[in-house]
């Protein structure tokens, strides 16, 4: 099977992001033809792990103050990163800071006022809620 396996990756080559193979088709990684094939649930669930994971790492690197948050706040702030990126969590300076305050309420709230907030709707108001409360929603 290895031999298999490295010539499947010699003749498909390995692609981490999308592209379109000869025939047209969405695929990645080792030939992988998203459009007729998909994901497995179980794939699924490994890149969310692995996802989550990212967004903790980058929470914690970004914000190492967030590790002192109660579980259900540090959740929800990974529900955010995992959302809009790292990249967009930092340019939410006023609600990060009052978070950072422990200002539940007043941090929520600046969350609210986004145009992320606007976008997602009831996502946003589950998230801001537990950053509110420290309760899951």
């Amino acid at each position: 099977m290895t031999e298999l396996i490295e010539q499947l990756k010699r003749h498909e080559g390995i692609k981490l992001t999308p592209y379109k193979c000869t025939s047209d088709k969405l695929t990645i990684g080792v030939g992988r033809n998203l459009e007729d094939v998909g994901i497995s649930e179980e794939e699924a669930e490994i890149l969310l792990q692995n996802d989550i994971q990212r967004a903790v790492g980058q929470l914690k690197e970004r914000f190492p103050w967030t590790l002192e948050l109660d579980e259900v706040r540090f959740a929800a702030l990974i529900n955010f990163t995992f959302n809009v990126g790292i990249g967009t969590v930092s340019k939410f300076v006023n609600a990060m800071a009052l978070l950072k305050g422990k200002k539940y309420d007043m941090a929520a709230d600046e969350f609210l006022k986004s145009r992320w907030a606007e976008q997602v709707g009831q996502r946003a108001v589950e998230v801001t809620e537990q950053i509110r409360t420290g309760e899951w929603q």
